[in-house]
């Protein structure tokens, strides 16, 4: 499909810079087949679902992925070098997208504050590099002392990292230390919405998809068939994919909190439409025309035009009704991307 097809135009005004407090305040606009569209707020999510809904969160933890340092190379000027982080390789090595990735070579040193130090490996075809950190010192130490937030373009772009995203670009389900980017969909997310959804019958499962810089980038072809997804590593337990597909049997829902939730029960899905257990990578691309096989509605914020996520909810709802609701979204002053509004998509 052509990726134009998923474009449309966003005022800047409309891209939150914070969230919302409290997090459930935030708005969520209900689309629920056909019905009218919902203006509704987070905190209503107990009335809007139903007893037995299972919602799927992701339990990944944002790490200290941002890093800036110097090109050390003997008998050369020292290069300014910025490097994201964006998939673990082994226990020393990391994928990375680097900034002013021109002034490096194989086997050129980066020096980061605090003395953490990384080799430059080798250059990969999508122009990442491969960083080795030296020391003996777990990397999630090291990056503790050298690495900021990796905060998302559209915001780096307007404002720097400060100490309220080390606790805003968290969910509270935020468990397992590996992502470069938070789930979003979770971010809204507070303990007394949590104790209203146990009341409320609704049941909640946890999965891990660490996510990687890759979900920020543009889609740069023309047609989606020319896009190259990035892989992220995702686990889901066999406890918890024998409940979900107990539920499924039973008629009831599974919802996925956030785009990286559905990605992952869909990559694990058969054809038979079982959740099976799942560890490994996934770099599943949902686009128009995908037959759904695990889920049963998706909670997610609004996304970037032409991207990814867009054709992923497109396919889920339908491309037309999608830019219905981004128009109906962008007229109502809804807040968009990481630390914006929410939506609940129901497909008929």
């Amino acid at each position: 499909m052509r990726v134009d097809l998923f474009d449309f135009e966003l005022p800047p005004e409309r891209i939150a810079l914070r969230p919302v407090s409290p997090r459930d305040a935030a708005k969520m606009l209900v689309v629920d087949g056909g019905a009218p569209f919902a203006d509704r707020q987070v905190r209503d999510l107990p009335e809007l679902l139903r007893e037995g809904d299972v919602l799927v969160l992701n339990d990944t933890r944002v790490i200290p992925a941002q890093l800036e340092g110097e090109r050390v190379r003997p008998g050369a000027s020292g290069a300014g070098i910025g490097a994201t982080l964006h998939k673990r390789i082994d226990a020393r090595r990391w994928q990375a997208f680097v900034r002013n990735a021109k002034r490096l070579r194989d086997g050129d040193m980066i020096r980061f504050p605090e003395g953490v130090c990384a080799i430059a490996e080798a250059r990969a075809d999508d122009g990442s590099w491969t960083l080795a950190f030296e020391g003996e010192e777990p990397v999630e130490i090291l990056l503790q002392r050298a690495g900021a937030i990796p905060l998302p373009p559209y915001i780096a772009g307007k404002r720097p990292a400060d100490d309220r995203d080390a606790s805003d670009y968290q969910t509270l389900f935020a468990d397992k230390a590996g992502a470069v980017a938070a789930p979003t969909a979770a971010l809204h997310f507070t303990p007394e919405l949590v104790a209203r959804l146990d009341d409320a019958g609704i049941a909640r499962e946890t999965l891990t998809l660490h996510v990687g810089a890759g979900t920020f980038l543009p889609v740069k072809a023309d047609d989606t068939d020319e896009h190259a997804m990035h892989s992220e590593w995702g686990e889901i337990s066999p406890a918890v994919a024998d409940r979900l597909n107990t539920a499924r049997a039973e008629g009831r829902r599974v919802i996925a909190v956030g785009t990286t939730s559905l990605r992952l029960l869909e990559s694990a899905a058969d054809e038979n439409d079982t959740i099976q257990p799942f560890s490994g990578d996934t770099d599943i691309f949902i686009t128009p025309g995908y037959r759904f096989r695990a889920v049963d509605g998706l909670m997610t914020n609004f996304h970037l035009p032409k991207s990814t996520l867009m054709m992923l909810v497109s396919a889920l709802m339908g491309r037309e009704r999608m830019m219905e609701v981004y128009a109906h979204a962008i007229a109502n002053e809804y807040r968009f991307y990481s630390y914006g509004d929410s939506s609940l998509l129901l497909p008929a």
